[in-house]
């Protein structure tokens, strides 16, 4: 079983779209949103919901005022300014237990709470393992690992080959729980000055933890000068590019149709998305030290 995530440096390099796009390439696979704080690859692959478990990923103190003295201790070792008048404010908390640890009365115990959702549903395009995160909660990496654990139980149960992973964007946790072990990552990036330069922070993720990458530059037409830049970069860090993509508004018409772009048409973007695709499966069927195109940089 191999593992392939997508992702970016930045929000809005179209990860999602190209994901969308594999999904309908692939035969014999897993879809995995991993992308778990601003999931959206459901709004166009449309799935059927067949199972649905909630997510508990972290902790908050709770008060019993039948036990509490009102010592005051807890607030005064509390570093977030959670408690007030023996009230815990729950937005302010960060649930490191604190509280809970030098209460003398031991009045404050940590409760399990639910952040979210997590989901495994039925598209046209076979199983997608997706989540939602709850407003203003945290552990969105815990819940990267959980939605990656259930992709990998589904590919074994229904014999699938090849997990597909919509990964978060940007360098921070949850992008680690995303990339952590697997075969390759894609970083799509765009040829603006932030992509650039976000580029080579998600490559210094993917480096430090050993993970073969592809770049995609996307949009790749709308700044030749800066194209040329990625291509050099890649270039001198032994970097393979998967493919160039163009601007094309029929990307975006495809979206608000609720379809990837292999199925709005047959356009020369798609065309090209086909052909990344390929060298894509060629690399993941080839992760040797000497096929330039997967060496770490």
């Amino acid at each position: 079983m191999k593992q392939l995530t997508v992702i970016s440096g930045k929000g809005g390099t179209g990860k999602t779209s190209i994901t969308a796009a594999f999904a309908a390439l692939a035969h014999n696979h897993v879809i995995a949103d991993c992308d778990v704080d601003a999931a959206d690859l459901h709004l166009i692959l449309d799935p059927v919901i067949r199972k649905e478990e909630p997510f508990f990923g972290g902790r908050l103190p709770v008060l019993d005022r039948d036990i509490c003295d009102e010592c005051g201790i807890c607030a005064d070792q509390c570093r977030f300014d959670a408690i007030h008048a023996f009230t815990i404010d729950p937005i302010a908390c960060e649930g490191c237990g604190v509280c809970a640890h030098v209460c003398p009365r031991k009045a404050i115990i940590m409760e399990e709470t639910q952040n979210g959702h997590w989901f495994r549903s039925d598209t046209r395009f076979g199983p997608l393992i997706h989540a939602r995160l709850g407003i203003a909660a945290e552990n969105s990496g815990k819940l990267v690992t959980l939605v990656r654990e259930q992709a990998r139980l589904a590919s074994e149960t229904d014999k699938k080959d090849l997990i597909i992973i919509d990964g978060p964007p940007g360098i921070g946790c949850p992008v680690i729980a995303a990339i952590a072990g697997v075969d390759l990552v894609l970083v799509v990036t765009e040829p603006t000055l932030s992509g650039i330069h976000d580029l080579e922070r998600v490559l210094g993720v993917a480096r430090h933890f050993a993970v073969p990458a592809l770049v995609c530059i996307n949009k790749a037409d709308i700044n030749p000068d800066n194209t040329a830049t990625i291509r050099t970069y890649c270039k001198r860090n032994h970097l393979g590019i998967a493919g160039e993509i163009p601007f094309d508004p029929a990307v975006t018409k495809a979206m608000v149709a609720g379809q990837s772009i292999i199925e709005y048409n047959d356009s020369f973007v798609s065309e090209g998305v086909k052909q990344m695709w390929n060298r894509i499966m060629a690399s993941l069927q080839d992760k040797s030290p000497d096929n330039p195109s997967v060496k770490i940089p």
